[in-house]
């Protein structure tokens, strides 16, 4: 238990060191020595990497620890500890957590060098970092909700970190805003997770919930099921974090922030805290079956939706953002099919290809001084080799291609989804399958625009472009082999391995509800690898040798293509609705009424009234001893009159 304690406490004692004695190090010795704010960060993470694997290689062996470090709170009924629940769970989310984040750290020391903000930055990783493991690590609701708030504050100063840039500072109050409503019902479900078990512990919780299946609750005048009001508000919380529909809308604007922190952030941890805390919180779906269809047709709808607008983008970082929303999808499709231990599995390969594909972007980004736009790239794959060839591994991987990790998480979702025999999940599958399509189309898009054909960009940019340093190189290297190799450990039985992984996490989120027959997984398999390799033909076919075709499709179906390129037009339906009747209302009841009226009334009339009284007070203090004179004798005589009233008994 004590190393356990160490897995958080480095990368927050590299936050304390970097945000205390950052400045001043490089105030005192220089701008040469800002190499001391990276060694800082890069040796919590890298410590706290080596104790996960530790970890892991413990819940291996059989040994789980739920042990409390100690109390939190106390308040009347209300206990909650510190404590860590190191499980099957834990374990994977440690590796991915730490993993990715080291491989972040290295990169970062090429990407952000030179950055006036450099000690700030690798600060904000470590927060980061520490504030997701405390996450994942939490053996109660309440430290679950410590962490989850706390990767939110994270992500707010990383979005923002460039904050004289008005759009970053923009996209991170928007990522901030969003994510409230989310987190609005989340908090909501665990008072009411407290209400109704009177714990917030996880064990204790799980325990009691046999006791409580079929009560009912009284919400807003309607009669439900108290599990599925508890889980439908614990999803409210996950939708907001994991940008599921409707609250998707702050993951795309997060591209403003530094591409590393798209890399950690927004493609392999934060954003995957709604499907860990699903996957956790296991039990209490099972229990609720109106949950999981809620949960599967997000995720169905969400994947599906993402991928159509990622066919338009020109922006590379937005479009790997859009890509990211949707195979967060496929992941809510899986726990919602009750196949969580695959929706982890996904969470797990995709932590690796998408983390890889953000740090390739970041890497074409470097050598194009900064420019997003693919349209004006083309031709980079003799100048960039490195990131070209990883690039494309990655674009494989997510595209479904046999043998890479992609591939095998992603079949066995569609699978489970197929045969888990809940309402909807045929139509489920019919959008995950052609959500499959678009992935490989629109990942190959990015690949042949940016990569082949003849560069489009400014001629003089030819001049600066070049691969990225050793620094930015070598996590690209070492995470192109995750997402080849990744999925190695859950290679299912009709391919000849044992679900490995699957069964790892059984002890903790359960089997998935059903595996579907032989014939049926080898037709799903082929589906899906035949929509993988479409996808990537129509592609090449488009944007290598028909060039001029999708100008041409784009203005014969306009109003289609400006409806996906404008996103739907949900950022100006949520202006609509929610940003312009909040200022309505903000300028109107609130600021003429309650601010103008009510505030001000107290807080300008109080001083109005004490120099009202002391002006007629003032009047008083005449400096005639001959007035003073008459108050006093007024005032005895008034004294003696009311003494001579009381001995009367007059008053």
């Amino acid at each position: 238990m004590q190393y356990y304690v160490l897995i958080p406490l480095l990368p927050l004692s590299a936050f304390v060191l970097n945000i205390l004695f950052g400045k001043k190090i490089t105030n005192i010795f220089g701008e040469s020595f800002k190499i001391g704010a990276h060694w800082i960060s890069l040796l919590g993470v890298a410590s706290a990497f080596v104790l996960s694997i530790i970890a892991v290689k413990d819940v291996m062996d059989g040994h789980v620890v739920n042990a409390d470090l100690y109390t939190w709170i106390t308040s009347g009924n209300l206990r909650v500890s510190i404590g860590f629940l190191i499980d099957q769970l834990t374990a994977v989310m440690l590796v991915v957590v730490t993993s990715v984040s080291l491989l972040v750290h290295v990169y970062s020391i090429g990407y952000m060098h030179g950055d006036k903000g450099y000690y700030r930055f690798f600060s904000f990783l470590s927060l980061f970092t520490f504030s997701m493991l405390m996450l994942v690590m939490a053996n109660n609701f309440l430290q679950l909700y410590f962490g989850w708030e706390m990767v939110g504050l994270c992500s707010y100063f990383l979005i923002g970190f460039w904050y004289e840039k008005k759009s970053a500072a923009s996209a991170a109050k928007k990522a901030f805003v969003v994510n409230r409503f989310g987190d609005f019902g989340f908090s909501l479900g665990v008072m009411l997770v407290f209400l109704t078990f009177g714990t917030l512990h996880y064990a204790d919780v799980f325990q009691g919930l046999p006791g409580i299946i079929g009560q009912k609750i009284t919400v807003l005048g309607f009669r439900t099921d108290l599990v599925t009001v508890i889980a439908l508000l614990l999803t409210c919380g996950a939708i907001g974090k994991s940008a599921q529909l409707p609250l998707h809308a702050w993951l795309p604007d997060a591209m403003e922030g530094p591409t590393p922190v798209s890399a950690l952030i927004h493609a392999a941890t934060m954003v995957t805290a709604g499907v860990f805390m699903i996957a956790r919180t296991a039990p209490i779906f099972n229990a609720s079956r109106t949950a999981m269809v809620c949960v599967m047709l997000i995720g169905g709808c969400t994947a599906f939706f993402a991928a159509t607008i990622a066919l338009v983008q020109n922006d590379i970082k937005r479009v790997i953002a859009y890509s990211t929303i949707s195979q967060l999808g496929y992941m809510f499709m899986a726990c919602g099919a009750g196949a969580y231990a695959f929706g982890i599995f996904h969470l797990y390969t995709h932590a690796f290809f998408k983390a890889l594909l953000f740090l390739c972007a970041g890497s074409v980004m470097h050598a194009m001084q900064g420019e997003l736009n693919i349209q004006k790239m083309g031709g980079l794959k003799k100048y960039m080799p490195v990131t070209y060839w990883t690039m494309l591994l990655a674009s494989l991987s997510i595209s479904g291609v046999p043998g890479l990790s992609g591939f095998f998480s992603k079949d066995e979702i569609l699978l489970k989804t197929l045969a888990s025999g809940l309402p909807f999940s045929g139509v489920v599958w019919v959008l995950g399958m052609l959500t499959a399509f678009l992935t490989a189309f629109y990942s190959f898009r990015v690949i042949f625009l940016t990569f082949h054909g003849k560069f489009r960009g400014h001629g003089e940019l030819t001049h600066h472009l070049h691969e990225s340093p050793p620094s930015m190189a070598f996590p690209l290297m070492v995470l192109a082999v995750g997402a080849v190799a990744a999925g190695f450990v859950g290679i299912p039985h009709s391919l000849g391995g044992h679900d490995a992984f699957a069964r790892f996490l059984e002890p903790v989120v359960g089997e998935a509800r059903s595996e579907g027959s032989v014939a049926q997984q080898w037709v799903v398999m082929g589906l899906s690898i035949l929509a993988s390799t479409a996808g990537i033909a129509g592609a090449a076919y488009v944007y290598l040798k028909k060039t001029d075709l999708p100008q041409m499709v784009a203005e014969s179906f306009h109003h289609l293509h400006s409806l996906l390129y404008n996103k739907y037009y949900v950022d100006e339906l949520y202006d609509l609705v929610v940003v312009r009747l909040f200022y309505r209302i903000s300028r109107g009841p609130i600021n003429r009424i309650v601010d103008g009226r009510i505030i001000e009334g107290v807080v300008n009339g109080v001083p109005s009234l004490i120099a009202w009284s002391a002006a007629r007070l003032r009047r008083v203090q005449t400096g005639v001893v001959l007035h003073y004179s008459l108050v006093m004798a007024g005032g005895l005589f008034a004294m003696v009159v009311y003494v001579l009233a009381r001995l009367w008994k007059v008053i």
